[in-house]
Order: structure tokens, then C-alpha cells, then sequence
């Protein structure tokens, strides 16, 4: 009877870990199984408003490499992370980042004014904040192929969101993605083949 017992204990406990280790496992990367898959990456017909009061469109992409990374004010633990990774790279850059844009776009309409958005990017130098409405934030999630989904009923709630930062070229074409918390040793060399 004790091994049968020792075989639920550990038959439950791979059950947990596979489940936790389901929600702890990053969103997949855009799918770039085809040309036309990827190169339908950050295009479509949404259209966001920056800090500046500016549209940010599929076109706002172009003309310059871009860095996109999607969150949120609210935020506790990656976005803050990841902004405090994206200053470390623009520090490692030097005056080459100048040529680099910076869009942190909000998937959290309901909160992230403007307003709040400047308020939580002041000091971070050189990264431009991007909300809109529900309807226009969700056409930007699926032309970014991003994952964000609203967790928990209350004003407290937090938003479960894809946390990689996505790197476009100057004709706003897909190119790849930083991971989260990816050692600066790998995502410099990403970041300087993007600026070459």
C-alpha cells in the first residue's frame, strides 16, 4: 500500500510541475513559419496614439529600426524589468542608439492613458509609450501576433502578456526578438546587426 501511496504522491506532483511549468513558459514567438506569415508582422490597419499625442501606425515602423515591446503601467515585475534591461542596451549602444526607436505599447487600454504612460516612461530616456482604445489595442495585438489576457475581476487585476521585445528594421519589417531577461552578451550583437 506504501508504493501505491509513493506513486499518486509522485504521479500529483509531476501533474503540478507540468502545470506550472505550462504558465511559466514564455508565449510562443510569432509564428515565421512562411514569408507571409512573417513578413505580416507589426502591419495592419490599427492605429495608436504615443506620449506626443502622435498616431503610431504600421508606418511609424518605418524609416528607422524599432524596438517593440508590449505591457503595461501596472505591471510588478517584467515590464520594469525589461525597461530597466532596455536602458542597459542603449547605455551599451552609446550614441549609435540615438538611430534606435523605442515604442513600449500599453495592452491595458483601461489604465494606461497618455498621461499615465509618459508618468511611468519619464525616466526612461528615449522610449516612447503607445496606447489606444480596447478595439484598437486588440488589432495591434494580433498584428504583433502578441498574447495579453486580463487576470482577475478586480481593479487590481494584472495581465498575463507576451514579454519578449521585438526588433523591426528601417523598411518595418520583422526581423527577431530579445527574450526576456536575455543576457546582454547575446542581445547587443542582436541590436547592432539591427543598426548596421
Amino acid at each position: 500500500m506504501q508504493i501505491r501511496t509513493e506513486w499518486i504522491g509522485l504521479a500529483a506532483a509531476a501533474l503540478l510541475a507540468a502545470a506550472a511549468g505550462w504558465f511559466l513558459l514564455p508565449a510562443p514567438r510569432p509564428d515565421a513559419t512562411g514569408p507571409d506569415a512573417r513578413a505580416a508582422i507589426g502591419k495592419g490597419d490599427y492605429v495608436l496614439t504615443t506620449t506626443a499625442g502622435t498616431p503610431f501606425t504600421a508606418a511609424s515602423l518605418t524609416g528607422h529600426p524599432s524596438a517593440v515591446f508590449f505591457g503595461y503601467t501596472h505591471c510588478p515585475d517584467v515590464c520594469p524589468t525589461t525597461l530597466g534591461d532596455i536602458t542597459q542596451w542603449q547605455e551599451a549602444l552609446g550614441p549609435r542608439q540615438g538611430a534606435l526607436r523605442i515604442w513600449f505599447v500599453s495592452v491595458d487600454p483601461e489604465r494606461d492613458t497618455p498621461a499615465t504612460l509618459a508618468d511611468y516612461l519619464s525616466w526612461s530616456e528615449g522610449i516612447t509609450g503607445v496606447s489606444g482604445t480596447r478595439a484598437e489595442t486588440d488589432k495591434a495585438l494580433t498584428s504583433f501576433a502578441i498574447y495579453a489576457r486580463r487576470v482577475g475581476d478586480d481593479a487590481d487585476y494584472t495581465m498575463d502578456h507576451t514579454a519578449y521585445v521585438m526588433l523591426f528594421d528601417r523598411t518595418g519589417d520583422f526581423v527577431e526578438t530579445i527574450g526576456y531577461q536575455e543576457p546582454i552578451e547575446q542581445a547587443l550583437p542582436k541590436l547592432i546587426r539591427l543598426l548596421d
